[in-house]
């Protein structure tokens, strides 16, 4: 039995965002989990056409309102666009990869800008985890810290993040930081194009070390934290530097 902590006015701009499920009943399980905690938005990245009563039972009558008005995309960039803060989930490590955190130390630095800016929840399929391109449009890494057997249910995870961020919304030491106007995914994937181009340009960046390096990129000025002027004074910088070169705009400086 778990005590009700539906925080609809807070919750209201979170989503759970599920990238390549395999099972229809772990979408439905989500759903429950994401209503029973206050959360109204469930996003699936697939493009498998799931079975939609095997959906619907698992998620029941009263968070059936979420399988209905799921949102659904084929790419990870699409269904992440509009958020802010988004934290990825994975059970595995890699020097290339962010700093994970437990779900309990990620939610506790979210929870005061969860009223203010869209907060995405993002986990991968069940059989693989996010991969690194996921990963890479997350400005928050969790783990949740398990035995040797580190092996739990999509929904579990679901669960446990929904779980964390409810109880860090509901600690007295939570308070409201005003609105900071954080670049949302869409501004700043077009910002690293503008950055990505620009390194290329210049021959900082070559074919064999691009990947590494804008990875390291986005890790530092995800620490950082891009508000929406700052993201367009780089991009400003970036074409001026391409506009020397002679190089023109790509088709996102619009």
């Amino acid at each position: 039995m778990v005590a009700e902590m539906h925080q609809p006015g807070i919750l209201g701009g979170t989503a759970i965002i599920l990238v390549g499920p395999r099972y229809p009943e772990n979408i439905g399980a989500s759903a429950r989990i994401a209503f029973n905690f206050g959360i109204n938005q469930l996003i699936v990245v697939t493009e498998e056409n799931h079975d939609k009563e095997r959906m619907l039972k698992m998620a029941t009558h009263k968070a059936a309102h979420l399988i209905r008005d799921m949102a659904v995309y084929k790419d990870t960039a699409d269904a992440v666009a509009p958020f802010q803060c988004i934290v990825g989930t994975t059970a595995r490590q890699g020097r290339h990869r962010v700093l994970e955190q437990t779900p309990r130390e990620i939610m506790a630095e979210l929870a005061p800008q969860a009223e203010n800016n869209r907060v995405a929840l993002m986990f991968g399929p069940e059989n693989t985890g996010l991969t690194n391109r996921d990963l890479d449009f997350c400005q928050f890494t969790s783990t949740i810290p398990t035995a040797d057997f580190s092996s739990l249910n999509l929904a579990q995870a679901v669960a446990i993040h929904c779980y964390e961020l409810a109880m860090a919304l509901t600690s007295p030491s939570t308070s409201s930081l005003p609105d900071s106007d954080f670049a949302n995914s869409f501004e700043l994937e077009g910002m690293y194009e503008h950055i990505e181009q620009a390194l290329t340009t210049t021959t900082y960046l070559d074919e064999h070390n691009t990947t590494y390096w804008m990875r390291n990129i986005r890790q530092f000025l995800s620490r950082v934290r891009i508000k929406k002027k700052e993201a367009s004074l780089i991009r400003g910088m970036c074409r001026k530097f391409l506009w020397h070169y002679g190089v023109y705009g790509n088709s996102r400086e619009k």
